[in-house]
């Protein structure tokens, strides 16, 4: 990988202008096909669940950015629980959840940007997305947008899935974007629980096909100019209700700069074996 550019404030901000300018554009132009109508009855079948921590130590970041989280995550949740995505409609996550600011509640939450982070309005509301994106994996609804930190800031620590298999969000035109290209509807449910963030994704018919995502061709190798970088592939394993393998297909390559060094400690006892 190459060496990281900084770019100058200008440029930067001028950037957001532009792409800003854009998915508003975007959104009113194309505004018939996005998901907008809630029900609140829980759709019968559940196609994939999964529950994600709320509370996790990460290296130097303190806890009440955590606790701020917490806080966005119950403002953002209901906009987006019971939300119907019919056929051919398109889901967007920050259309329906809109801006993050004070005057709506949002705290302070942790914010990743240039391969650090900062306390920002609505912090933390990245969980939600890797959520959501996770949960549509395992489903046969297509991401058409999905974007991922070009950093990998933090060590992984009890990681459960694998490296990259999540999608940040930053408003507007960082968004996750799901559109659905079978013939049932599809409903979302999240919610933010005592100790764990939840999401469904349901279904009218019972599914008939199940998915499993397969981390491959993982590595973390130096680069000339005297950092390190993290690669991995993600495939979805399509299988039929008999455990029959129907399709193997690359979703997700992934490409980050390391924000520490992967240091391997020294093991004497396996130097003797």
């Amino acid at each position: 990988m190459d060496k990281p550019k900084k770019r100058s404030r200008l440029r930067a901000r001028c950037g957001m202008w532009y792409y800003t300018l854009l998915r508003y554009l975007l959104w009113i132009k194309k505004r018939n096909i996005f998901a907008k109508r809630k029900v609140k009855e829980k759709y019968p079948y559940i196609y994939f669940a999964h529950s994600t921590p709320l509370m996790r130590r990460l290296k130097d970041v303190d806890m009440w950015l955590q606790e701020n989280k917490v806080v966005n995550l119950k403002i953002a949740a209901p906009k987006l629980d019971g939300i119907i995505l019919q056929p051919g409609e398109v889901f967007s996550y920050w259309r329906l959840i809109g801006k993050p600011t004070y005057g709506k509640g949002y705290k302070d939450g942790m914010v990743l940007k240039n391969g650090g982070f900062m306390p920002g309005a609505g912090g933390g509301l990245c969980q939600m997305s890797n959520l959501i994106f996770w949960m549509t994996i395992h489903t046969p609804l297509t991401i058409i947008e999905r974007h991922r930190h070009g950093y990998d800031v933090f060590p992984d620590s009890n990681r459960t899935q694998p490296f990259g298999s999540g999608a940040t969000c930053f408003y507007p035109h960082g968004d996750l974007m799901i559109r659905n290209d079978t013939d049932t509807p599809f409903q979302l449910r999240v919610w933010v629980g005592e100790k764990e963030l939840f999401g469904e994704w349901r279904c009218m018919e019972a599914p008939e096909f199940t998915y499993e995502i397969e981390e491959r061709n993982h590595v973390m190798q130096s680069e000339y100019w005297g950092g390190y970088s993290r690669h991995n592939e993600l495939y979805q394993l399509k299988y039929d209700k008999t455990g029959l393998l129907i399709s193997d297909e690359l979703i997700v390559k992934n490409d980050a700069m390391m924000m520490y060094e992967p240091f391997l400690e020294y093991c004497a006892d396996k130097e003797k074996m």
